[in-house]
């Protein structure tokens, strides 16, 4: 668990910095950012807090869901957006075109980095990712016609509020996805130590059904005959 912790946590707070990069950047926004965005602009509030409000408030619906909430998922809701302030404090605004799809494109690596790390944790999904799946689970729902249904929801609204939306929105649509296929792996240990159990079982399998070529090398030609003589 502290292992977990200690790879759950700082995965988190990069989560958040890794939002601040694209938010600087001013190209656009994922559409949850874009969400939070035209609240702030509404209310004053910073983005970090109500990143915290919505995650509590996109939690709020896993009840009718009958989804249950794990540690991962408490610790998203607190860590994204302190990750967020933290990262608009540190970061200066980019002056030029160039610097802004620079910091777009870091911010947009360190997300797929950071998602990998944090789901590589093992400790409850996000609260979004939870809505989803919840749909999912409780209606049968595909699991991409719910996210595509509610992103394009949020990113409606938050667009109608003055959220950016710019190419980067379409992006961060077209490349997260890939992105988070490499990192996942990378940074999930407990499947890759699945897969090399698995690769490691169908060896020892394969041994066991013929000896003979655990014990003599092959040919590549396959050619028993023309395997070498054992030496003494």
């Amino acid at each position: 668990m502290l292992g977990r912790l200690a790879r759950l946590i700082p995965g988190l707070l990069l989560y958040g910095i890794a939002d601040a990069f694209m938010i600087r950047a001013a190209i656009g926004v994922d559409p949850w950012t874009v969400f939070a965005q035209g609240l702030s602009l509404r209310t004053g509030l910073g983005i970090g807090l109500l990143t915290n409000l919505i995650g509590l408030a996109v939690l709020l619906l896993w009840w009718p869901l009958r989804q249950r909430p794990g540690m991962g998922t408490v610790l998203n809701i607190l860590l994204v957006g302190p990750g967020i302030e933290l990262g608009l404090w540190l970061l200066p605004v980019p002056e030029t075109l160039w610097l802004r799809c620079l910091s777009f494109a870091i911010g947009l690596l360190l997300l797929a980095v950071a998602s990998g790390i944090y789901i590589g944790a093992h400790l409850g999904p996000g609260p979004r990712d939870g809505l989803m799946t919840g749909l999912h689970h409780r209606f049968g729902t595909p699991i991409w016609i719910g996210r595509t249904a509610i992103e394009a929801t949020v990113l409606a609204v938050g667009w109608l509020l003055g959220g950016n939306v710019g190419i980067g929105t379409v992006v961060f649509a077209l490349c997260i996805g890939p992105l988070c296929a490499v990192a996942l792996p990378f940074f999930d240990r407990e499947r890759r130590r699945g897969a090399a159990g698995s690769a490691g079982a169908a060896g020892v399998a394969g041994a066991a059904a013929d000896p003979a070529d655990a014990r003599e090398p092959r040919d590549p030609s396959g050619d028993p005959a023309a395997r070498p003589a054992p030496t003494a």
